[in-house]
């Protein structure tokens, strides 16, 4: 545990629901903050009756729904500022812009959670590219929902011990996001092995009686 999540956990007790939002928000703009730690600790917080679950919950929901709104409208009106395609932030943004294109709002629910060092480039992606606001903001709640209940559940359920909680939240998304990836693997060769190949749609083609002008 480096000295900045330290601090982070240190000043948990004092400052509550403000610093879960805080640094919510810092997450989604791309921030090494440790925000779903914080959280899981939040949520050990509330099982003692040290802080309120309304008001954690609430804190961080609204703290990661701004944070991936600023980074939607960056983006938007900042296109031409994301990182160039050949560094390292760049290659993330082109993988979040192939995503939006084949997934759409999917993509956007899945990297608040399942895949969230995506989240921060998909809210800029999803901006520069001119993806629907509305759209974006529907998949946005209800993939941040998923994030913020996760992992103050889990510091409910296993606060008294953050590094069993944080590994057993590795572990589980960790599972998930393998299983999605060969979930999208399986269809797509389903796809690829029902799909015609090139010779066969030529004689296919070859057979189909030729139409008249007039029919």
């Amino acid at each position: 545990m480096n000295a900045l999540t330290e601090w982070f956990l240190a000043a948990l007790p004092l400052y509550g629901p403000w610093l879960v939002g805080v640094t919510t928000l810092l997450s989604c703009l791309a921030l090494p903050v440790p925000s779903s730690l914080l959280m899981i600790a939040a949520g050990a917080f509330v099982a003692t009756g040290d802080l309120s679950l309304p008001a954690v919950a609430a804190a961080a929901f609204a703290g990661a729904l701004l944070g991936d709104q600023i980074g939607y409208f960056f983006g938007r009106r900042a296109g031409h500022l994301l990182p160039a395609p050949g560094s390292k932030r760049g290659a993330l943004v082109s993988v979040a812009l192939e995503k939006l294109a084949q997934n759409g709002a999917l993509a956007v629910f899945l990297s608040r959670w399942l895949f969230s060092a995506l989240g921060p480039w998909v809210n800029l992606a999803g901006g520069a590219s001119g993806y629907g606001h509305t759209r974006f903001t529907l998949a946005d709640i209800a993939g941040e929902a998923v994030w913020v209940a996760a992992y103050i559940g889990l510091g409910l359920v296993f606060g008294a011990n953050l590094d069993a909680a944080a590994d057993l939240a590795g572990n589980v998304l960790g599972l998930m996001a393998t299983g999605a990836v060969a979930i999208g693997l399986g269809a797509w060769l389903i796809r690829a092995l029902r799909r015609p190949s090139a010779p066969e749609r030529t004689r296919r083609s070859a057979k189909r009686p030729a139409r008249l002008i007039g029919d």
